[in-house]
């Protein structure tokens, strides 16, 4: 039965690989932009007397393409001098017949003929002053069509950044978007129209939306037909933390290892920074290999081949409930009914990254032969996973995978509960009367340590990351895919556990924390907006990195003993 079982997976494997295809198209790297805030420029434009277009010319010959314009408040023209603004009560004392607790504004005629219309308010005209029952001071009030024009004439890529707000008039006869935006990056924290007027609000953006790492922005999804681009970008705070090479780094990491196409950018104070921090951001994509240029919405339809993994993840799960020692059908039914119950339609991913991992551990303890094993059928189970598990909104980060922390949960604790035997009374019995010896304690509580380390070190801005790992990560990402290190431990474990004589509750602890790393490569294929060859290579890069690793800890290890022995 395990060879029909195991025949099914490998066949399963080929339609499953063969549904990657539509992914792995969309997932070329590049084109990206540059873009540079427009209001971090402002200043400098003005302190040199220039225009905000003279001052984007310099900044081209630096890789800038790209230019972003935040919608303006009402306050923001006030303090320009565009607008003035007084309240009722002023007006009353100059002779104007107007209302003592309204707001009134005059200023560019095009500009207050736009706010006319721009709210769900009431209105009313004294002549150039135009009143409000509102205090419309922090409402959005619009662009500098002026700017904008200029610089998509001079080629440069627009985006606009529109602010929601409650009682803006959402109507096709005014447009939110002007005609010369090639993006739209919603500004704060929800999308224009959240949570209400969706609807009425995507028939307004007639061009992709821009997707901000690590910035939920909920009713996001609803623009989603008019296609999605990857945004990255610091907060400028964090930013002038770090120095210019810092700070490139990482946004050519994640245009690199995380597909974003366009990298948002803020000066830093000192010119001289900033030429810094722009020619790394250059060396750092041409070294990747990656254009600049206009970027492209990523879109694919899924290959219905995809569902042929279901037969590979159900001949997964057939292996578990045969190789588990003790009721191995009744966990294989249970990890069912969790996966349908919690995942959803994301049920198959989820099983594979669950049931995988722990299918090497099940056959016998031959040496490397049981790591390979182990790797193998973690690599199968992350085809499947992302067969089932690729759509249009998983690899752009707009749904995440349901399921992250159970698949570095289960699978080890799986591996533990698959060393229970027949007659497990005995051996519990045994346990729970078992002396306990300081070593003993050492060890569980060291294992406990680093599975509670693997579970809250998860993402990219887990709290428990030593300063010496940064520095590591940082160099191995300059050099290579940077791997896991919960992989290259797991696989490092292996041969110290196989390859010595340990007594066999230390082999079942090395193995038990060693299903960690296995894990870990299921997780790694479960970060959907990574794009599949980095994944792929950062797992392999973890195995042959975690097992050298290994086998130096097997010379060091028969060594020491050896002297201890003397």
């Amino acid at each position: 039965m395990k060879l029909l079982l195991n025949a099914l997976l490998l066949l399963a494997l080929i339609p499953s690989l063969l549904a990657l295809k539509p992914r792995l198209q969309a997932e070329r790297p590049g084109p990206v932009v540059l873009v540079v805030d427009a209001e971090a420029l402002r200043e400098e434009a003005q302190s040199q007397g220039k225009s905000l277009l003279e001052v984007l010319e310099a900044y081209r010959a630096l890789g800038i393409g790209g230019v972003a314009f935040p919608e303006r408040f009402v306050k923001d023209w006030v303090s320009q001098g565009v607008l003035l603004y007084r309240g009722g009560r002023e007006l009353l004392e100059a002779g104007l017949p107007a209302k003592p607790g309204w707001f009134y504004l005059k200023g560019e005629p095009w500009l207050v003929t736009h706010l006319a219309t721009a709210y769900d308010l009431p209105t009313e005209r004294l002549g150039p002053w135009l009143g409000f029952p509102l205090d419309v001071q922090a409402f959005p009030a619009f662009y500098p069509l002026e700017e904008i024009r200029a610089a998509k004439e001079a080629g440069f890529f627009v985006v606009v950044r529109p602010i929601n707000q409650r009682y803006r008039r959402l109507d096709p006869s005014l447009p939110l978007v002007p005609k010369e935006a090639d993006a739209v990056v919603f500004a704060g924290l929800e999308a224009l129209g959240y949570p209400h007027r969706l609807e009425d609000a995507k028939d307004l953006v007639p061009v992709p939306v821009a997707l901000i790492e690590g910035t939920p922005q909920p009713g996001l999804t609803a623009y989603q037909e008019k296609g999605t681009l990857r945004l990255f970008s610091l907060r400028y705070e964090w930013q002038l933390t770090l120095t210019p090479e810092e700070a490139a780094d990482k946004y050519v990491l994640a245009s690199r290892e995380r597909g974003h196409q366009l990298l948002y950018l803020r000066p830093y104070p000192y010119r001289q920074d900033t030429e810094r921090f722009l020619k790394r951001i250059r060396e750092g994509l041409e070294a990747s290999h990656i254009p600049l240029g206009q970027p492209r919405v990523r879109g694919f339809t899924p290959s219905p081949l995809r569902h042929a993994a279901w037969v590979g993840v159900a001949s997964g799960l057939g292996l578990l409930a045969l190789g588990l020692p003790i009721y191995g059908p009744w966990v294989a039914f249970l990890l069912l009914l969790l996966a349908l119950g919690y995942a959803g339609s994301q049920a198959g991913a989820l099983l594979a990254a669950l049931v995988f991992p722990v299918l090497g551990f099940l056959g016998p303890r031959n040496g490397l032969w049981m790591w390979l094993r182990a790797l193998g059928y973690a690599l199968a189970g992350a085809v499947f996973l992302s067969a089932l598990g690729s759509t249009p909104e998983t690899v752009l980060g707009l749904q995440a995978f349901r399921g992250v922390s159970l698949t570095l949960l289960a699978p080890p604790l799986l591996v533990a509960f698959s060393f229970m035997r027949g007659n497990y009374k005995e051996t519990l019995t045994r346990l729970f009367l078992h002396p306990l010896r300081l070593g003993e304690v050492a060890l569980a509580g060291l294992a406990l340590l680093l599975l509670a380390l693997a579970l809250l070190r998860r993402g990219n801005d887990a709290p428990l990351v030593p300063e010496l790992e940064l520095k590591l990560r940082s160099w191995l990402q300059d050099v290579m895919v940077r791997p896991r290190f919960k992989e290259v431990f797991g696989h490092a474990l292996f041969p110290l556990a196989l390859l010595l004589p340990w007594p066999r509750w230390v082999q079942n602890s090395l193995l038990f924390l060693a299903a960690l790393g296995v894990a870990s490569i299921l997780n790694t294929f479960s970060h959907f907006h990574t794009p599949l060859p980095i994944s792929f290579f950062r797992v392999v890069n973890g195995a042959l990195l975690g097992l050298l690793l290994g086998l130096l800890g097997v010379m060091l290890v028969r060594r020491l003993r050896a002297w201890w022995l003397g």
